[in-house]
C-alpha cells in the first residue's frame, strides 16, 4: 500500500510526481529529522529553486530553523557552511504540538476543567446604552 499511497496522497510524504520533478536536481543536504533538501533550476526572479522532501508527514514545523533560512534564501550556502556551530545552551527545535497531548492548554480551557481565574474588578462590561 505504501507505493500506491504515495501515488495519490501528499500528506504522508512526497508523491510520485514530486519525485519525477526532482530529476536533475541536486540534493544539498539532510537534517537531523531525515528531511532531504534539493536545489536546481531558477524561479521567475532568477533565484535558485529549493525544495524539502519530508521524512514522514508533511509538516512545515518539522523544518529546523537553519534549513528554513536556506529554503527562503536568507542564507546562500547550506547551514553547515554558512552558519556558526550550534552553541551548548541552545535547545533543539520541536515540531508544532497543536492537536497532540503535549499541546499548550491555558488555565480555564475545557480540558482542564473549564474554570478560569475570576476577574479582579478592573473589568467593566460594555453596554450599548452607555
Amino acid at each position: 500500500m505504501g507505493i500506491l499511497a504515495n501515488a495519490f496522497t501528499w500528506w504522508n510524504g512526497a508523491t510520485f510526481g514530486t519525485w519525477l520533478g526532482l530529476r536533475g536536481k541536486t540534493q544539498v543536504g539532510t537534517d537531523d529529522l531525515g528531511n532531504a533538501y534539493y536545489q536546481g533550476g531558477r524561479d521567475t526572479n532568477g533565484n535558485p529553486r529549493r525544495w524539502v522532501i519530508y521524512s514522514g508527514s508533511n509538516d512545515a514545523s518539522r523544518v529546523p530553523p537553519e534549513w528554513f533560512s536556506w529554503l527562503h534564501h536568507q542564507i546562500e550556502g547550506t547551514p553547515d557552511e554558512s552558519l556558526p556551530p550550534v552553541r551548548q545552551w541552545q535547545k533543539p527545535p520541536i515540531a508544532n504540538q497543536t492537536g497532540t497531548a503535549l499541546a499548550y492548554r491555558p488555565p480555564g480551557v475545557l480540558d482542564k476543567g473549564g474554570a478560569r481565574v475570576r476577574a479582579t474588578g478592573d473589568y467593566e462590561a460594555w453596554s450599548p446604552d452607555a
